[in-house]
């Protein structure tokens, strides 16, 4: 059954390796953590883990469950292929393989992938100019920024060559005319560079309705001293706990 309730979902706590149920409870703390912000887009966007080790298997949300109903158990293993590899009621998300399944086989370092259509995401998405440096948000974000054009809804298996090409050694992505995309070693690395993403983005639609003359762009000067202080990256290590305190007490069950 694929009804969107969580019937039909056993608890594999002790059930799977202490390495597959680490990942999983990261990845559904993110699911939940997107919920919680407001950038779901229902059932339509997705996260994804790569669960350690030589196999390149990786969680996915079970296609038809709302991103703050996901828990631990309730996400689906598939490989590479889009072969599911567990018991489940549930099956996956086509789009969301395509673009999952590139980056994860393309970047070792990619252990978790997210993709949203948030508005301002898309927003920025679908300006010629994409993100301006016109806040520290966005100076923090474009050093790590790529884009890659629209080619309609990803389904074609095709598209997985030119993304992987588009992002290259970049940990975020602006998906033209769709969305946005984190990618990170770590499920705080990925939350927080989406944040500042996501925020960044929010930032420059605000801005814009002052009209595009009205809008002032960093010093040159500062935009490179802030690209020397972020080049390692943006990290995520320090606040992810404090956003798991927060889910625990705003949406808890994730880890179930």
């Amino acid at each position: 059954m694929a009804d969107g309730s969580t019937a039909g979902v056993v608890s594999l706590r002790g059930k799977v390796s202490a390495e597959e149920w680490q990942a999983r409870e990261d990845l559904a703390a993110l699911y939940r953590l997107v919920a919680l912000h407001g950038w779901d887009d229902m059932i339509y966007t997705h996260i994804s883990a790569r669960i350690p080790g030589p196999e390149h298997q990786f969680l996915i949300n079970p296609y038809g469950m709302l991103f703050e109903e996901i828990t631990a158990s309730s996400l689906v293993k598939i490989d590479l292929d889009g072969n599911i590899l567990q018991e489940t009621p549930y099956f996956i998300n086509p789009a969301g393989f395509t673009i999952h399944s590139a980056i994860h086989a393309a970047r070792e370092d990619a252990k978790f992938v997210m993709h949203l259509h948030s508005d301002q995401g898309v927003a920025v998405a679908a300006q010629k100019e994409g993100l301006l440096p016109i806040s520290q948000h966005a100076l923090i974000v474009l050093p790590h920024l790529a884009y890659h054009d629209y080619e309609g809804i990803a389904l074609n298996l095709d598209e997985r060559e030119r993304l992987v090409a588009d992002i290259g050694n970049k940990t975020l992505m602006l998906l033209r005319n769709h969305g946005t995309l984190s990618v990170g070693e770590t499920a705080g690395d990925c939350w927080t560079g989406m944040f500042f993403l996501e925020r960044a983005c929010k930032q420059q639609v605000m801005a814009l309705s002052a009209g595009r003359e009205n809008v002032l762009f960093a010093p040159e000067a500062a935009q490179a001293e802030v690209l020397s202080q972020v080049g390692r990256g943006i990290g995520g290590k320090l606040g992810w706990p404090g956003n798991l305190r927060k889910l625990n007490r705003s949406l808890p069950g994730f880890d179930a």
